[in-house]
């Protein structure tokens, strides 16, 4: 050693070695750990096989990454909550029974199946009307919300404060000052996820408002998955409106928004606006505590004169409603014997949906599926091109519509029964969402909701068709189907 030099710190040198060393078995561990406990509750809570596989593979595959999206996507935190406090009926809603006569046609194995699904009667004498888009039902929804004595409820996956939407907050917050009772409910992520506009006018005027499963803290909030897409809008508990549409100014199609949304709702009057509005009192208990219940919110209703609809509510979602809208959808296309007309926005269902609409094809059913050319997400439009050739196949036709995007979700059988509401047909909507719709058999308004489907009916989706688009297309649809579980 010279004379005044220092010792050489070989101290960090020997360690980095190890930190080296440490740092990837580290991680190596964790991702060990949380990939056997993905694994571990996947094969106790999953029932799905084609799910299981998809998250047990992501969870190894992509390390921690994997096992955080499972956390946040995968985990149905929700249910056991749902579970416990939507067993408690706001109202004491006469409990189904065999009072109604059954109907003498082949519908009956539909209508008898639909109330052993859903534990609700399928109720006669309610009048309905169809209102395509903002354009026909905001003035209609409007005018009964400003006509209303006694109470209000009010649904809305999407409730923006746009010059659509102030038209409600005002007409709410006025409808409050007149002493009608008011309650709305936004979705936590639908309505927006960091900021809510609606919610916060609503609040600040002191109407009773509340955001569905929201919460700032992320360990709380399961984000994309589980949410009310439910839209309910009732009126002193005897007149309602449900469907697709939500409520923001691309809805007014007159306005010429930027981005146009065409969607479909639906006026009722009768015995079922009860259910409609128990769903929601159930909705409102789960999020606020506060049950709703005597003639202010269900008030004795009677048939309505002229009024031939026969028509029932279906919910779903991650509780006890488990896949219920599904189920019914299975048991309406087992009893076609005609024809089956879809219309959706998005369509990526399960084999069972899928083999249950190619049987019907088989056995001579006319089955035709609508869906937009192109929808506000191409993802799921590419992964719904790569599952489709089965159907076309046995005989199914698809069908395109061109812009604008036409938001609606609708279902015919044999123009007899029709199905409405809030569900697309994809497992987000069937499993994960909690979905509203309606099952209406009443012949005329299923020959106009026919109607409504085949005239959108533009562009014919053939065999050759898929077949001939380039490799690269084919990899991507490919790919895209194959995140099903998490589309």
């Amino acid at each position: 050693m010279l004379l005044g030099s220092r010792p050489l710190d070989t101290k960090g040198d020997d360690l980095e070695p190890q930190v080296d060393f440490i740092a990837p078995t580290a991680l190596s561990a964790i991702h060990l750990l949380l990939a056997s406990s993905v694994t571990i509750h996947v094969l106790l809570y999953k029932r799905e096989t084609n799910t299981s596989a998809a998250w047990i593979g992501l969870a190894w595959l992509a390390p921690i990454l994997g096992s955080v999206l499972y956390l946040l996507l995968g985990i149905n935190r929700v249910r056991r909550r749902a579970m416990s406090l939507r067993g408690r009926r706001s109202t004491d809603l006469a409990e189904p029974s065999n009072s109604h006569p059954e109907r003498d046609d082949h519908l009956v194995h539909l209508e008898r199946a639909g109330h052993r699904i859903t534990n609700r009667l399928a109720e006669r004498g309610n009048t309905t009307a169809i209102l395509r888009s903002g354009d026909e039902a905001y003035p209609v929804m409007l005018e009964a919300i400003e006509a209303a004595r006694h109470s209000i409820v009010l649904s809305s996956y999407i409730f923006r404060a746009d010059s659509a939407g102030s038209r409600f907050i005002d007409a709410l917050i006025e409808a409050t000052r007149r002493n009608v009772e008011v309650r709305v409910l936004i979705d936590g992520v639908g309505g927006g996820y960091f900021v809510c506009r609606a919610y916060e006018k609503l609040r600040h005027a002191r109407v009773p408002v509340a955001r569905f499963m929201h919460s700032s803290l992320p360990w709380r909030m399961p984000f994309l998955n589980l949410r009310s897409h439910k839209k309910i809008l009732a009126i002193d508990g005897r007149i309602a409106f449900a469907g697709g549409l939500n409520i923001g100014a691309e809805n007014v199609t007159r306005a010429h928004p930027a981005h146009p949304v065409i969607d479909t709702h639906f006026r009722f009057e009768g015995p079922v606006v009860a259910q409609l509005v128990d769903v929601f009192a159930n909705d409102w208990s789960f999020t606020t505590g506060e049950q709703l219940a005597g003639e202010r919110w269900f008030p004795q209703l009677s048939p309505v004169d002229g009024g031939n609809c026969i028509a029932r509510v279906v919910t779903s979602g991650p509780d006890q409603d488990l896949e219920k809208i599904e189920f019914v959808i299975l048991e309406a296309i087992a009893c076609a014997r005609s024809a089956v007309r879809i219309m959706t926005p998005y369509f990526l269902p399960d084999e069972r949906i899928m083999t249950g609409l190619a049987l019907a094809a088989f056995r001579g059913v006319a089955v035709d599926i609508v869906l937009p050319e192109h929808s506000n997400h191409p993802t799921l439009d590419w992964a719904s091109r790569a599952q489709m050739g089965p159907l076309l196949t046995a005989g199914c036709r698809v069908w395109t519509h061109p812009a604008p995007f036409d938001h609606s979700k609708l279902m015919t059988v044999d123009d007899m029964w029709c199905l409405v509401g809030s569900s697309n047909w994809d497992v987000r909507s069937f499993r994960l969402n909690f979905e509203l719709d309606l099952e209406v058999y009443d012949a005329s308004l299923a020959a106009k909701v026919s109607k409504l489907i085949t005239t959108q009916q533009s562009q014919r989706i053939l065999s050759q068709q898929l077949k001939e688009r380039s490799f690269p297309v084919r990899l991507r649809d490919g790919a895209s189907r194959l995140m099903l579980p998490y589309l």
